[in-house]
């Protein structure tokens, strides 16, 4: 029987790219040998691209679409791909044009070689901002310090990985996902293909600031218990400094009462930033003790409002 491949393609807002990707990639995939599928997967857009799912129909018939009820994120709807999928081989990208389909038949080559996972490391245009190159090297720097998960700098989450790697992905059930360091925390045998982010065919980038800070910390937290010995370590270190400071009150305490009033500024200013401290400890322990809460809930990662997969692959 002829092997399969599945890609999974997140998309948000994605109006002006969808057609254009799906033309690309039809034509890599007619010319491999196997059977294909593509799951687009919805993940709440406000603008036309679920009418331009519901459209691929007439494309190829192998090209299908799942909605999700609200906007997850997109490591939730790149979740839910990999859910459906029924491929020997997964292929995950995104949705806006910047992972090349012409990438493809390497991942396919080194899968052949007995690869479980392959995936892409990016190399920046010259174009691109100095603080998008900065804060891209400063995340991979933090979490390689931070985990013991480690990621090549510029990790994408365009890549293939076998159907053994699928099933145990599948498996996995845990609030805040970070796709990049589970697939590499789950080992197997993996191969990096760098390549070069194509520019975006229509639209602008939903990645603001915050999203990406906000996805910084989900990753160091989602593999990593280090900051709180960090937070514990600067407890420490403070608790013990403080200690330094009894012997100047005693001596101003018997021996320069005049002064005794003096030094309002910098004690003003010691209690603010211990002050800062003890909170950036609490926050720490309770971004921790929030992913608890949140996976204590057990609530699915998506939920599924429409698709078009056929009954035996739809899992509403």
């Amino acid at each position: 029987m002829k092997k399969k491949l599945s890609v999974v393609i997140p998309s948000f807002n994605e109006e002006g790219n969808i057609e254009e990707l799906a033309t690309r990639l039809l034509a890599i995939l007619k010319s491999t040998p196997y059977a294909y599928e593509v799951i687009f997967i919805d993940d709440g857009s406000s603008d036309g691209t679920l009418d331009k799912l519901k459209s691929l129909g007439r494309l190829d018939e192998n090209l299908f679409y799942v909605e999700l009820s609200r906007n997850f994120g997109h490591q939730n709807a790149l979740k839910a791909g990999y859910d459906f999928a029924t491929g020997d081989a997964v292929i995950s990208m995104d949705g806006d044009m910047q992972h090349p389909p012409e990438l493809i038949p390497q991942f396919i080559e080194k899968w052949e070689e007995g690869y479980d996972v392959v995936y892409s490391t990016r190399e920046y245009q010259d174009d691109t901002t100095i603080f998008k190159t900065k804060t891209s090297d400063l995340f991979y720097k933090m979490i390689n310090s931070l985990s013991d998960t480690k990621l090549e700098k510029g990790t994408a989450d365009f890549r293939l990985i076998d159907r053994k790697v699928a099933n145990v992905l599948v498996q996995l059930n845990e609030n805040g996902l970070f796709m990049r360091g589970l697939i590499k925390w789950l080992g197997f045998k993996q191969y990096a293909i760098n390549y070069q982010a194509d520019a975006r065919f229509s639209g602008k980038s939903k990645y603001t600031l915050k999203k990406m800070f906000r996805f910084a910390v989900e990753g160091i937290t989602a593999f990593s218990v280090r900051p709180l010995y960090m937070a514990t370590g600067i407890g420490v270190f403070f608790s013990f400094a403080s200690l330094l400071y009894i012997p100047y009150i005693l001596y101003s305490y018997f021996f320069r009462p005049q002064f005794e009033a003096a030094g309002w500024a910098s004690l003003l200013a010691t209690v603010v930033f211990f002050g800062g401290m003890q909170l950036m400890v609490l926050g720490i322990i309770g971004t921790y003790l929030g992913k608890l809460f949140m996976q204590a809930k057990q609530r699915p990662n998506y939920i599924i409002r429409s698709t078009n997969l056929k009954d035996d692959t739809a899992k509403l």
